[in-house]
């Protein structure tokens, strides 16, 4: 148990039964009566985003989340197989829990799992990754003066928007929460 006072970005809450991750979280203190914390919390389970005000030092149910850091190895067609490289031991994760984190995933690459009593809720990719263009229309000389994009699908099947500029076989690197390209990777 922690009170309100004690929230994180990050923190993980049960509340009414469900799991809550904080996302932003703000002490306010009106002119008249007592101080409240104003939350935005998303649903572990649905992603579904919510404001919730409580009143400052509430006791809320901190859930305890293990996150361990663990290997992408392959998808059996039905299931995401994770390594922990720690002990080995190896845990299959169904796709509608790895959801959009599977945009990314190449083989041997880490993510960050998070389990609560034996259970996955989600897969923390890294902020970034980098990506071979697997197919794109060609450039054509004096494309790069212009902000426009063209689509490009990477090596994991995932089509992103890039620059005019870039061709097929070059790596780039690529935002994992909106899917942006950030820039050319140099070998």
């Amino acid at each position: 148990m922690a009170t309100t006072n004690d929230l994180k970005n990050g923190m993980v809450l049960k509340l009414d039964g469900q799991l809550w991750q904080v996302i932003w979280f703000q002490h306010h203190k009106p002119g008249k009566g007592g101080a409240v914390v104003r939350s935005k919390l998303k649903s572990v389970e649905s992603g579904k985003t919510v404001d919730r005000t409580f009143n400052a030092d509430v006791k809320v149910e901190v859930a305890s989340v293990d996150k361990r850091t663990m290997q992408y190895l392959y998808n059996d067609g039905t299931s995401y197989v994770f390594m922990d490289t720690g002990t080995y031991d190896q845990l299959e994760i169904a796709p509608e829990v790895v959801g959009d984190a599977s945009n990314f995933l190449l083989e041997n690459q880490e993510a960050i799992v998070a389990t609560n009593e034996g259970r996955v809720l989600y897969i923390e990719m890294p902020a970034s990754v980098e990506l071979v263009i697997t197919y794109t229309e060609p450039g054509v000389v004096g494309d790069s003066a212009t902000g426009r994009t063209k689509p490009a699908t990477v090596e994991t099947g995932h089509e992103i928007q890039v620059p005019l500029f870039i061709n097929q076989g070059e790596k780039v690197k690529v935002d994992t929460r909106d899917s942006s390209y950030l820039g050319r990777v140099k070998s």
